[in-house]
C-alpha cells in the first residue's frame, strides 16, 4: 500500500471520533507501530485535527476554529482557495504575504490543540496535489443542494455518483458518495477526480442509500 494510501486509510479509521491505539491501526493497515507513531505525526503537520499520544491512543478531533470566528465549510474553502491562488501568482510580494498570513492564523489555532499545523492554507506531502481538487468543490456542493447526480472520472475510471456529504481533512477533501456504477458507498479524495460533469438527473433519498445508511455501516 502507498504511504499516501495508507495515511487516507488511517483518516478514514480515525474519523468516527473514537480513541484508537496504535497497535490496533497498526494492524488494520499492516505496519509497525512505529510507522503509525511517524504517521500520526505526518498527519498532524497535513492539518489534520488529531489528538493523542504513544501508549494511549489518537483520535480525530471537532473541526478547526479560528478565535473569535468560526469558520464554515465555504468560509474555510474560501480562505483555503484564495491564499492559494495569490501565492502561486506571478507577485512574489503578495506571494510572501499570502505565506506570512497562513502562518499568522496557524498561531491563533486553538490553544487545546498540541502543536498547530504548519502552514494551513498550503498542502504538504503527503497531499501535495490536494489543491487540485479545488476545482470541482463549487460543483459537487451544487449537486448537494440540488440532489443532482455526477459523473466523475476517478483513478481512471468513468463513474455516475450521488454526492451525499464533503468533508475537510485539514487540506484534503474528500467526498462521501453512493456509486450507482459499483452499487456502493464510497469516500473519494476530490483531488483524485480527473473530471466531473452534473447530471441533469435528480435523485431522491432511499434509506439503503442515504448518508445516514453509510455512518451506520462504518461505526459497525
Amino acid at each position: 500500500m502507498r504511504r499516501a494510501d495508507r495515511l487516507m486509510t488511517l483518516v478514514q479509521i480515525l474519523r468516527d471520533g473514537a480513541l484508537h491505539k496504535a497497535e490496533d491501526l497498526a494492524k488494520a493497515v499492516q505496519v509497525s507501530p512505529r510507522t503509525i507513531y511517524r504517521d500520526m505525526e505526518t498527519l498532524a503537520a497535513s492539518g489534520v485535527p488529531i489528538e493523542g499520544e504513544r501508549g494511549v491512543g489518537y483520535h480525530v478531533t471537532a473541526a478547526i476554529t479560528l478565535p473569535p470566528l468560526n469558520l464554515t465549510m465555504t468560509e474555510l474553502e474560501a480562505l483555503h482557495m484564495g491564499l492559494l491562488a495569490v501565492a502561486g501568482g506571478s507577485d512574489s510580494e503578495l506571494g510572501s504575504a499570502a505565506k506570512a498570513l497562513s502562518q499568522k492564523i496557524d498561531a491563533v489555532l486553538p490553544e487545546d490543540r498540541d502543536r498547530a499545523p504548519a502552514n494551513v492554507s498550503f498542502a504538504v506531502y503527503p497531499f501535495a496535489d490536494a489543491a487540485k481538487g479545488f476545482q470541482h468543490l463549487p460543483q459537487i456542493r451544487q449537486a448537494l443542494r440540488a440532489r443532482q447526480k455526477l459523473e466523475i472520472s476517478h483513478q481512471d475510471k468513468s463513474r455516475t455518483v450521488r454526492p451525499l456529504q464533503l468533508d475537510y481533512w485539514g487540506r484534503l477533501w474528500t467526498c462521501v458518495v453512493w456509486c450507482e456504477t459499483t452499487r456502493g458507498f464510497d469516500d473519494i479524495r476530490v483531488d483524485q477526480i480527473s473530471a466531473l460533469r452534473i447530471l441533469p438527473s435528480l435523485f431522491v433519498d432511499e434509506p439503503e442509500k442515504s448518508l445516514a445508511a453509510y455512518t451506520a455501516r462504518r461505526i459497525r
